[in-house]
């Protein structure tokens, strides 16, 4: 079974239920947790009392600095909403890892940005390096990846679509929630990733619901061809796509044969014309909530719950 760690600011924690145990460990950084995995199991086998999880303030349990590399187009929902068909072809970005933020801070849209999107992901945490050329099978997993959690890729459309920047688009301060707990599994647990729902409401309204059976490059596919031309080590993070269901989809074909008859600057007037009546974009003061798990509960990555506000 997988053990769920929690970090705050004291320190880290293993999560038993509505119960957490300290952790006695010097790790600071996510890596370093990783490596003490036997301070892990001592607390989660230790027998106390712990304290309240409810009275303990989350940390994204993914440390930063860090590597945070993302997998774009991943769900085949989200391939239809966007307007793709035929074969995906796999790509990945990198965001800046000063966009990670905790389960519970507030997600701040900068004053430039109009349409502001959100997309859960399942976030691989690594536990071992992963060298150039290596090929990672489904039996190997356990061997580079330690544990997961729940992230979110905020994203910034109006700046990703007219400047084709992923890079900057997703890259803003607290534009990655991630937490809140670290799922720390063991071997046996892979073989249940692809029983993983992902869900995210914005106030109440489910709009993302999909199991990573509609993945297109799974995770030991992921890292193989990640391995062609970037290493990982550990504590460093992979986002492993969106399904459908973000505010953002792509217009109907005619219209978007249209418009790519027309100058770049008509054409993005256009289609953000259009998007702005669009009530699924981010607000002000709309909090999203986000969770992942098995349907038995056997991993659990615990709920995000995330205000949104203005640059002030």
């Amino acid at each position: 079974m997988s053990t769920n760690v929690l970090r705050t600011a004291e320190g880290w924690w293993v999560v038993l239920g509505d119960r957490a145990v300290a952790v006695d460990t010097k790790a600071v950084t996510t890596a370093e947790l990783i490596a003490d995995r036997d301070a892990v199991r001592e607390a989660a086998l230790s027998g106390e009392a712990g304290t309240p999880v409810a009275d303990l303030v989350a940390l994204s349990p993914v440390t930063t600095p860090c590597r945070v590399v993302a997998q774009m187009v991943n769900y085949r929902s989200h391939a239809r909403d966007s307007g793709f068909t035929g074969d995906i072809p796999p790509a990945f970005f990198r965001k800046a890892s000063g966009s990670v933020s905790g389960p519970g801070d507030v997600i701040v849209r900068p004053s430039h940005v109009q349409f502001l999107d959100y997309e859960v992901e399942l976030g691989l945490v690594m536990g071992a390096p992963l060298p150039i050329g290596a090929v990672v099978e489904e039996r190997d997993l356990p061997s580079y990846v330690a544990g997961l959690v729940v992230t979110n890729d905020v994203s910034a459309r109006d700046v990703q679509l007219t400047k084709t920047q992923f890079y900057e688009s997703k890259s803003y301060p607290t534009f990655t929630p991630t937490g809140p707990y670290l799922a720390l599994l063991e071997a046996e647990d892979f073989a249940h990733l692809l029983d993983l729902r992902l869900k995210l409401s914005v106030n109440g309204e489910l709009r993302q619901d999909r199991t990573l059976a509609d993945m297109i490059v799974r995770p030991a596919q992921a890292l193989t061809l990640l391995a062609r031309f970037q290493t990982l080590d550990p504590g460093d993070l992979l986002l492993t796509g969106t399904p459908g269901g973000t505010a953002l989809k792509a217009p109907p074909k005619p219209v978007e044969k249209i418009g790519a008859l027309l100058p770049p600057a008509v054409k993005w007037k256009a289609f953000f014309k259009t998007q702005a009546k669009n009530p699924r974009y981010l607000h002000q003061g709309d909090v999203i909530t986000a969770t992942i798990a098995t349907p038995d509960g056997r991993i659990d990555l615990g709920e995000q719950r995330t205000p949104v506000a203005d640059t002030r």
